[in-house]
């Protein structure tokens, strides 16, 4: 738990991950929820961009919520290059069965007959520079995608980018409010959703599509970038002055789960945490944690009034709250950092307000 004198101790949150492995453990324990769901999947599931950040853990959650509902009948198959072949080794280790396939190039013919499809391909950073690659990845292959799993249920991750900037005082845009992507990798994310969407109306294909802004998984994030730049001494900027993040469990379990909304006429949902958190709140909250509360130049900048915010209500109404707390996610990460366990080494790039990444 979070060692911030007065941090409130949550009923039923799960203990601090001490090393990688208990991290990968916490990330595919699979609720009771999730199990009941599992239980009811009907074809096998495959996971397309099985190696990204999120993809390992979601396929390892998917195999144990299918074990522990007594459906060993159904196989997961993770879908990547699979250059880090010790990734995926570990994966058939734990039950699911990679393969290796180029998305972009490969004859779809050859990938895996399933029910269910989570997908997960995306290209973000580097869009900015060769924005053909990212339409080509974000829009152009989920077509591809559609057709080959035409009578199959598609949970499609989306992004929160799809929305326009907005008043951090107005509570973030619902599923409902038009959309406004800034920039060509959000307008070739937006092009996914349409894709999809017309595979949907064309051939009836179930589609439910994931809004997501931004996942922890404590390796990577929005609170291991503000916590490593308070940490190393450095200013948070607090332009971009406001942000959702959300524990990358429940993230995974919302994806898997969403499966069932799946539906000819898009299913879509925002998925993030239930609080607006401010960046010079948050790295006041790390300097406490490191000891460095009251240092000049903490922060840096001046809010702007808007940031990149989803209300993501309609996701907790049907998939309940996120397990792990936010104030608990400052801890776990500030934690994380003491110990000196890894980073992904790759930011989010949250404070972007251009659309450029």
């Amino acid at each position: 738990m979070s060692s911030l004198p007065g941090s409130p101790a949550f009923p039923g949150t799960p203990a601090f991950p001490a090393s990688e492995q208990e991290l990968e453990d916490l990330l595919a324990t699979p609720s009771p929820a999730l199990v009941a769901d599992a239980a009811r999947l009907e074809g096998d599931l495959v996971i397309l961009g099985a190696g990204g950040k999120m993809g390992p853990s979601l396929a390892r959650l998917a195999r144990r919520a299918l074990d522990a509902a007594g459906r060993t009948d159904l196989a997961v198959h993770a879908v990547s290059r699979w250059s880090d072949r010790a990734a995926a080794g570990a994966l058939a280790a734990d039950g699911v069965r990679p393969v290796a396939f180029d998305l972009l190039d490969g004859d779809p013919a050859g990938l895996p007959d399933a029910g269910n499809v989570v997908f997960m391909v995306g290209a973000k950073f580097g869009s900015a520079g060769d924005p053909a690659y990212a339409w080509a990845v974000n829009a152009a292959l989920p077509d591809r995608v559609a057709r080959r799993y035409r009578d199959a249920r598609i949970a499609a991750f989306s992004t929160g980018n799809v929305y326009p900037l907005v008043d951090t005082a107005a509570g973030g845009c619902a599923e409902t409010d038009p959309v406004g992507p800034v920039g060509e990798y959000a307008m070739s994310c937006l092009g996914r959703e349409r894709v999809l969407g017309h595979h949907a109306a064309a051939h009836g294909t179930r589609v439910a599509l994931l809004r997501l802004n931004y996942a922890v998984d404590l390796r990577y994030g929005v609170l291991a970038d503000i916590a490593a730049t308070v940490r190393a001494g450095e200013p948070v900027d607090v332009t971009t002055g406001h942000v959702n993040v959300v524990w990358q469990g429940y993230a995974n379990e919302v994806a898997l789960r969403a499966l069932h909304h799946a539906a000819a006429e898009p299913f879509t949902v925002n998925l993030t945490g239930p609080e607006t958190a401010s960046v010079r709140r948050l790295a006041a909250l790390f300097a406490a944690e490191f000891g460095t509360e009251g240092r000049e130049g903490v922060t840096t900048g001046t809010e702007s009034g808007t940031a990149l915010l989803s209300d993501a209500s309609r996701c907790h109404a049907l998939f309940g709250y996120p397990p792990v707390p936010l104030r608990t996610l400052v801890g776990w990460q500030a934690q994380w950092l003491r110990r000196g366990l890894p980073l992904s080494g790759r930011p989010t790039k949250f404070h972007v307000r251009d659309g450029r990444f």
